[in-house]
Parts: C-alpha cells; sequence; structure tokens
C-alpha cells in the first residue's frame, strides 16, 4: 500500500559542479560531431580535476572534426560556464586527449543491412525507465523540479553579473512533505555555493535565500523549515580545483531525482543510437503524455534493449493504481503510436542533430521543447493519437 504523508528529498547540482563540468564538456563534443555528420557515433567520457581535462572514448565520424576542433569545444564550455580560476581555468588548463575509432565488433551489431534486411540495433543492452506526475506543471515529481529551478536561477543570474559574489559550482537539496500524497510545504531546503573569498556567509544566506523564495511556491516556506546554506561554513575552493569530476556520475540528478526508477546508463557523451539515452527520452515522451492524456495521475513505463536488436524485448507500463484504462491495453497502444526501436525513436524525435550541450545541467526532463528540436521528448504531441487507439 503506498504511504500518503511522508517527508522526499532530492538534490541538484550546478553546471559548475566537476561532474556537470565533464557532462558539458562530453555532449559539446556529440554535438560538434552531430553538426558535422547526423549520423556520427560517439561514446566520450571526461574526467577533471585541478587544472586537468582528460577525455577518452571511441567515435565515428568525419574526419574534419580534428582533435584542435574538440578542445577548442572544450575550451568554449568551460568558458561559459564560467571557470577563470587559478586551479581551474579554460585557457591554461592542461588537456589530454585519447580517443580512437569505435570498435568494430560493435558497429556491426548496431548498423543496418539493407541486403539483409537488417534494421539498426540498438546500440547497447539495457534498462531504461520514464515518469510522469501531475505534482508541477512540467508533470515532474515537485524535490527536483525545485531543486533545479533554484540552482538555475542562480547561475542566470551569475551569468547576469547580477550577483557576482558567487562561483560556478553549486548543490541543492530540497525535502518536500506530502499530505494525502501531495507535495504541500518545503520541510528543509540546502544549498551550498562557491563564493568569493571576501563575501560573508551572511551575504551568501541573503541571496540564497531570496532565489528559494522565488521559486518556491508561496507558502510552501514557513518559519518551520529549516534552512542549510554553506553548511561547512566557507566554500570559496570549488569546482574541478577542489573534487574530480567525471561523466555520467550524476544519473539521478538528471532525471527524476530518485522518484522514480533508473536504469543505471548514463546519457551525457553519447550519441541516440546509445538507448540509454535515446530510449530513455522516449520513455519520459511516453509517460509524460499518458499523464497529460488524462489516463493516469502517475506514470513509471521500462523499456529493455539486447544490442544489436531493433525492437525492445519488453515494455512495461505501471499507473500507480491511478489509471483510468488497464496498463495491458495501454501498453499495447503505446506501441502503435510509436516505433521504439533506435531508428525508430531517432526519427521520432528528431535526435540526429546537435541538441545535447543544453541538457546536461538542471535535468534532462521536464524542459520546455525547443524551436531547433531540443527536449523534443517533452512535447505532448501525442495525447491525442494515445486516446485514439484506446477508443
Amino acid at each position: 500500500m503506498s504511504r500518503h504523508n511522508y517527508l522526499f528529498t532530492s538534490e541538484s547540482v550546478s553546471e559548475g559542479h566537476p561532474d556537470k563540468v565533464c557532462d558539458r564538456i562530453s555532449d559539446a563534443v556529440v554535438d560538434l560531431y552531430l553538426a558535422a555528420y547526423p549520423l556520427s557515433r560517439v561514446a566520450i567520457e571526461t574526467l577533471v580535476t585541478t587544472n586537468r581535462i582528460v577525455m577518452a572514448g571511441e567515435v565515428r565520424g568525419p574526419e574534419t572534426v580534428t582533435p584542435e576542433l574538440i578542445e577548442e569545444a572544450t575550451r568554449r564550455a568551460v568558458r561559459e560556464i564560467g571557470y577563470e580560476q587559478a586551479g581551474f581555468h579554460w585557457k591554461t588548463a592542461e588537456f589530454q586527449f585519447y580517443v580512437h575509432e569505435q570498435s568494430a565488433d560493435i558497429a556491426m551489431g548496431v548498423d543496418s543491412d539493407a541486403d539483409k534486411q537488417k534494421d539498426e540495433g540498438a546500440g547497447d543492452q539495457g534498462i531504461m525507465f520514464g515518469f510522469a506526475c501531475r505534482e508541477t506543471e512540467p508533470l515532474m515529481p515537485a524535490p527536483i523540479y525545485y531543486a533545479h529551478r533554484i540552482l538555475h536561477e542562480m547561475a542566470k543570474a551569475r551569468h547576469s553579473g547580477r550577483t557576482p559574489e558567487l562561483g560556478p559550482d553549486a548543490k541543492s537539496q530540497v525535502t518536500l512533505a506530502y499530505e494525502d500524497g501531495k507535495p504541500v510545504r518545503a520541510d528543509a531546503i540546502v544549498v551550498s555555493t562557491q563564493h568569493g573569498e571576501d563575501v560573508s556567509q551572511e551575504r551568501v544566506l541573503e541571496i540564497v535565500r531570496g532565489f528559494v523564495d522565488e521559486v518556491l511556491p508561496q507558502g510552501w516556506v514557513g518559519r518551520d523549515t529549516k534552512f542549510y546554506v554553506n553548511p561547512t561554513g566557507r566554500f570559496v575552493i570549488g569546482g574541478p580545483d577542489g573534487d574530480a569530476g567525471v561523466t555520467g556520475r550524476k544519473i539521478i540528478v538528471d532525471t527524476y531525482g530518485g522518484a522514480a526508477p533508473h536504469g543505471g546508463g548514463a546519457f551525457s557523451g553519447k550519441d541516440p543510437t546509445k538507448v540509454d539515452r535515446s530510449a530513455a527520452y522516449a520513455a519520459r515522451y511516453l509517460a509524460k503524455n499518458v499523464v497529460a492524456a488524462g489516463l493516469a495521475d502517475r506514470c513509471t513505463l521500462q523499456v529493455a534493449y539486447a544490442i544489436g536488436v531493433s525492437q525492445p524485448l519488453s515494455l512495461y507500463v505501471d499507473l500507480h493504481g491511478t489509471g483510468t484504462i488497464s496498463e495491458d491495453l495501454l501498453q499495447e497502444a503505446l506501441r502503435r503510436v510509436m516505433d521504439l526501436s533506435p531508428r525508430g525513436i531517432r526519427e521520432h524525435l528528431g535526435l540526429n542533430r546537435p541538441i545535447y550541450e543544453r541538457t546536461s545541467s538542471y535535468g534532462h526532463f521536464g524542459r520546455q521543447p525547443d524551436n531547433d528540436g531540443g527536449f523534443s521528448w517533452e512535447r505532448l504531441d501525442l495525447v491525442e493519437p494515445i486516446r485514439a487507439e484506446l477508443t
């Protein structure tokens, strides 16, 4: 039996968090390749530490994407985040490059073959989840949605020059109280943010409290809300100078903040033939449209793939007792409204485009679709097709 009254917590990290710096760099390389050739294959991992950026991985794409262009894109990404510090500077950090051609064995399993009537296979095995619920307007769980928004608003103010006291590295954590299964107030807020050497913690608290009050719904923050801002008392040394970062370590931050299952595969640094990325986007797309269609208040969807096999091995839907339709009927309807092969997903959502660097911070889900096709998995254009299949 599901609980109705409880506390639930999710965290977010800013674009300047060391792991997110790596996600940004890796996705900048994905975009570089897809802009040059939409069918490029990319699997890039990045590591950052004090004044050093290390990149490794496998690619298959045009020779016009040179190591020099990749280094240029890397330094541009770090500069745009805002790192010009003695311990990590976009211009002076050492860049090491260990990228080679994609494995022929992997390519053989993924490539299509018209002569043998073989469709393109999945780029790896694995399970992927999608989720949607009615807790917020973008149909995202409330704790992760507000944790993202606090940091996103802080970052926009920093970039605009409105809060020069703050640095790029930051983390947030939001604990919400649920009553009758719905979020009603903030029980605890934690924000740690990098700041200048001469900035007082009182000033940091004042800045952060302003963003929290701006972001959370009116009445959710009260006298009983617990506030923790820079609990250690100082956060001057931050980013890769303070802690090493690696691509793909913030997968719960990237998805639903722990409010829904995760298959385990990271998104950043991967082209859309990798179902870790593209099928997770498709699963979110379907779950969001199911909830938006009024068929349930909550929807979890799982798909599973085998490397080199085109169609998913399974599709599972759970409406958490909130549905107006049988899950079995819904599963079959979803298979009819969308081709869940890797090629079908990419074509339906237009994923072979340079749209990924922007996803690397503040969540891959719950964002507004962009005019150029970015965040296409957040569209609600399957609402009527799903309804039609069920009538």
